[in-house]
């Protein structure tokens, strides 16, 4: 007849091995890809209110198109994508006023995200 405790001991073991090799069976997180949207100019007129707020409006779409859409019931995905929306415009503010004072030559920005 087998003893008890050595079947234990043995199971425990075995157990403790598993649990421990479970990390080197994880997958590793694959690299941030980057993606680019380039926002058109040359057509707006930039001098204007309304060429100004269509351009912001071409930033919002690119910035969508760059950080994706996520599922409805994909709350973490939704939450990520709007914080890459608001780092996305917010990395283009600075290319939008150099764009709004090379308005004449009909600039173009390109919008950039990692995800």
């Amino acid at each position: 007849m087998k003893n008890p405790f050595a079947i234990a001991l043995v199971s425990a073991l075995i157990t403790a091995g598993a649990l421990k090799a479970a990390p080197a069976f994880a997958e590793t997180p694959a690299a941030p890809q980057t993606f680019v949207s380039y926002v058109q100019t040359a057509d707006l007129d930039l001098s204007s209110e309304g060429g100004q707020r269509t351009l912001d409006h071409r930033l919002a779409q690119a910035a969508r198109e760059v950080c994706g859409d996520p599922s409805d019931v994909d709350l973490v995905g939704q939450n990520k994508a709007r914080e890459c929306r608001k780092d996305a415009v917010e990395n283009a503010s600075a290319k939008r006023e150099a764009v709004l004072a090379a308005a004449k030559r009909g600039a173009v920005i390109a919008i950039t995200a990692s995800r």
